[in-house]
């Protein structure tokens, strides 16, 4: 395994900073299990292991089954997965794959018929979050214990 820096320790702002971001994100109107399936989902996209295993730890620790959290990679042919999951789930592979096609007409307009305005806003901030967060752990390759 390979040394890289540890940006918590030498920019302990930084990391405040992101850190209230997840603040603000644990306040939401987005329940918890859909929180961790956005998380999963785009650390998956971005091949981000450390950030992988924190959420799938905590999905089950909030109820998930391993059934859905192994089908996650194949959330649009799963039938494990609500409208209103599957519409975040979209959100989340297009907005973590933005530079590829943007964010579609028809999945913004499905995210916002099933969510809101609100909804829709807090679920942007929080896939802009965690994929903030997968290009740190990716970058510095942090690793579990």
């Amino acid at each position: 395994m390979e040394n890289r820096i540890n940006i918590m320790h030498l920019e302990p702002n930084a990391y405040k900073a992101m850190l209230g971001l997840e603040k603000y994100l644990s306040t939401t109107t987005l329940d918890a299990s859909t929180r961790e399936l956005i998380k999963i989902r785009a650390s998956q996209t971005n091949g981000c292991a450390y950030c992988i295993q924190m959420h799938t730890e905590e999905a089950r620790k909030l109820g998930d089954s391993e059934q859905r959290i192994y089908a996650l990679s194949a959330w649009k042919e799963s039938p494990l997965f609500t409208d209103k999951e599957k519409a975040v789930l979209s959100l989340t592979d297009e907005i973590t794959l933005i530079a590829e096609n943007g964010l579609s007409k028809d999945c913004y307009e499905q995210a916002l018929k099933v969510l809101g305005e609100n909804a829709l806003a807090e679920a942007i901030m929080l896939i802009v979050t965690v994929n903030a967060w997968n290009r740190i752990a990716v970058a510095t390759a942090m690793r579990h214990e």
